[in-house]
């Protein structure tokens, strides 16, 4: 399941995330907000968003969308099990090594710093990329133990 979920900043780019998964046939689930309020508060949707994505950490993906990205990143990175990254534009290769090193479960757009196109592009290239594992497993296995330890 793939969960979305943006505050005001990131309103509008959520929507069109949302079609364009739908178009592709992905199960979507969008944690809100259902209307645009320039007073709500990104953590109140991205603790949902991260919550459901830590039930099954391993097959859950979420996508949180704010002006920057980088607040909504570190508040889903509170939640015990997400790992959240973010993007705001440029090279696409950050979006594969975010998957393919890190096993990222979150994806946090920056919105006022993608197109639409972009954030598409970004968001289907994330959902697309497996993780390597290998090195890599070794290296995610020894975050999340010092998670559970905290």
């Amino acid at each position: 399941m793939i969960y979305l979920g943006a505050a005001h900043a990131g309103f509008s780019l959520k929507e069109e995330i949302q079609k364009h998964l739908e178009s592709l046939g992905m199960e979507v689930e969008n944690m809100g907000v259902a209307s645009f309020n320039k007073d709500d508060d990104y953590p109140d949707i991205v603790f949902s968003v991260a919550k459901k994505v830590a039930e099954s950490p391993e097959e859950n993906k979420g996508i949180v969308l704010g002006r920057s990205g980088q607040g909504e990143a570190i508040a889903a990175n509170k939640v015990k099990g997400v790992r959240a990254v973010v993007y705001y534009g440029g090279d696409m290769e950050i979006v594969e090594l975010s998957r393919e090193h890190n096993n990222a479960n979150v994806l946090s757009i920056g919105a006022g710093f993608v197109s639409v196109e972009e954030a598409k592009e970004a968001v289907t290239l994330w959902l697309e990329t497996a993780f390597g594992g290998n090195r890599h497993e070794r290296r995610v296995k020894k975050i999340s133990d010092f998670e559970q330890s905290q």
